[in-house]
């Protein structure tokens, strides 16, 4: 039997095959090695693996134990016989060594002759072996089938083909019929779509039709909604304000009063200057205004609405906080006495509190009936909501929904809200003081603004024009507009006509906030997230070291 091994060789993405006919094989890095391996992965200069030919097989009998060799991934061993496919590795390098035999053996039958080797395949062997080529596998598989076709006969020729110019056919009435097919497939899909299409376009127009109809009942429901949810949610931002102001004198500041009638009543029993009958005095002159005697002080309380904008600013009438200015026969005392107004008491009540909160006027609009107070931030509950301000200018216009909260009529509606009997008793015990009165409300948590939902009946540039109901008490009252944010505050109200309550655009109050120092809940935020930025800038900057 012939003596003979196939070694295919592996370096990395080098890749060879060779032919041994020798008994005994070396490889390895060494000069003196049969396949010589050129690498600097092992530097040492030696034979890795040696095989030996005995007993009809190759078999390892000497290996460089150092590079710990692996045989089928296993540890390598001396005269380990080597099998067709059997490969050798070089751990940690990619290396490796795969054999393969000229001949193989069946183990179920057996000839007596030496086995028949095709002279073109030997001979390719061995000129692969001695050849310094690099392609040696290509040229023995270019010769192989060079004589393997001279080797067939014609007949085999013809009939093979018979089976190709067959099978071409076949192959070419079979992509006839498919493409005849798949273009009946496509003009049935492209009927198919257009008629997807017309359905789709209908479903669209239908969808569309669906939309509105739903989009008008969600108008619906939530104008029907609207006035209790915002109730719900912002009616605790909502504040009676209440508020107490006498007259002072401008020169000496001291307390206006009205004059003591018994300091100028005569004695009855001295006679009359005029000659009348005895007992009978004709009426004294009337004083006006005077800073002595004992006579009552010149005060007057007022009531009115405000609401929560954030920070503790409350947004009013200038009405409400001045309501001298608008009452003409106190400012006919003030002019004949020399006199000012001064405010002794301002306070405000939101729902369910029952402690007021001291306001503090901030700023005044010069042409428009607005105030700015200001109550202490730190005192200001979470439980207190902030009202929405709109800043979209086309938010309020003819026809649309508008709600508005306040107090008007003061205490007397308050008092309506609660049962008859308990109201009279409650008229009994505070009639004579409003502010008593009210600080019971309080107490007892019966202070709830009135809420009316009306419509938008006219508007310009400064005024806002609707009929949701109101009455005095309700000046400065919140007007929400359908979007559930303040598009106005009120202001003036004509008891002739349900359709002329009046409303100043939150624009010009946003404007007056601003001057008074007040910031939206965006803005804060930004600042906020802009100073923990800087800051967190300052701290990374001071953690750096410094250059020396």
């Amino acid at each position: 039997m012939a003596v003979g091994i196939i070694i295919h060789v592996s370096v990395g993405a080098e890749k060879r095959t060779e032919i041994f006919s020798e008994e005994n094989i070396r490889l390895g890095a060494s000069e003196s090695a049969d396949l010589q391996i050129h690498t600097d992965k092992i530097p040492a200069e030696s034979v890795w693996l040696e095989l030996g030919f005995a007993e009809d097989v190759y078999r390892v009998v000497n290996f460089q134990e150092s590079l710990n060799l692996t045989f089928n991934d296993k540890p390598i061993r001396r005269y380990m016989a080597v099998k067709d496919g059997d490969s050798v590795k070089i751990p940690n390098t990619d290396i490796s060594f795969s054999f393969f035999s000229l001949a193989s053996e069946s183990s179920l039958i057996t000839t007596n002759r030496e086995p028949h080797i095709a002279q073109f395949i030997e001979s390719a062997a061995l000129e692969a072996a001695v050849s310094p080529k690099r392609d040696d596998a290509k040229a023995f598989l270019r010769e192989f089938v060079r004589e393997l076709s001279r080797e067939i006969s014609w007949l085999t020729k013809l009939i093979v083909l018979a089976i190709v110019v067959s099978s071409l056919s076949g192959l070419f009435y079979l992509g006839l019929s498919y493409n005849k097919e798949l273009q009946k497939t496509r003009e049935l899909a492209e009927r198919q779509a257009e008629i997807v299409r017309k359905l789709e376009e209908q479903l669209g127009q239908n969808n569309e039709q669906i939309g509105q109809l739903d989009k008008s009942n969600k108008d619906m429901m939530k104008t029907v909604s609207l006035a209790p949810n915002l109730r719900v949610e912002y009616g605790n931002g909502v504040c009676l304000i209440i508020g107490v102001y006498d007259l002072i004198d401008k020169k000496t500041g001291k307390q206006l009063r009205y004059p003591d009638p018994q300091a100028f009543q005569p004695s009855p029993y001295e006679p009359s200057e005029s000659g009348g009958e005895e007992g009978m005095n004709p009426p004294v002159a009337q004083v006006g205004l005077t800073t002595e005697g004992n006579g009552s002080a010149v005060e007057y309380d007022f009531i009115g609405t405000g609401f929560h904008v954030g920070g503790g600013y409350i947004v009013t009438n200038r009405h409400v906080v001045q309501p001298w200015q608008e009452d003409d026969l106190v400012k006919q005392m003030m002019r004949d006495s020399n006199g000012r107004a001064r405010i002794k008491r301002l306070v405000i009540y939101f729902p369910n509190f029952p402690q007021p909160f001291p306001l503090k006027i901030r700023q005044l609009g010069s042409r428009e009936d607005l105030a700015i107070g200001l109550i202490d931030p730190e005192l200001v509950s979470p439980d207190i909501p902030v009202l929405p301000l709109e800043t979209d200018s086309d938010a309020a216009s003819v026809g649309k929904t508008v709600v508005t909260m306040g107090y008007p009529n003061g205490p007397d509606r308050l008092l309506a809200m609660v049962d008859d009997n308990e109201a009279k008793s409650i008229n009994s015990r505070f009639g004579g003081s409003r502010q008593a009165l009210i600080n019971f409300l309080a107490q007892s948590r019966k202070i709830v603004p009135l809420t009316t939902q009306g419509a938008i009946t006219d508007l310009d540039k400064r005024r806002i024009v609707h009929d949701a109901k109101t009455a005095e008490g309700g000046s400065g009252a919140p007007l929400f507009g359908q979007s559930g944010k303040v598009i106005g505050v009120n202001f003036g109200v004509f008891t002739e006509s349900n359709a002329a309550n009046m409303a100043v655009p939150i624009n010009f109050a946003i404007d007056l906030l601003r001057k008074a120092g007040w910031k939206s809940a965006e803005e804060i935020k930004n600042e906020t997230v802009g100073q923990n930025q800087t800051a967190s800038a300052n701290t990374n900057s001071a953690a750096q070291p410094k250059a020396q």
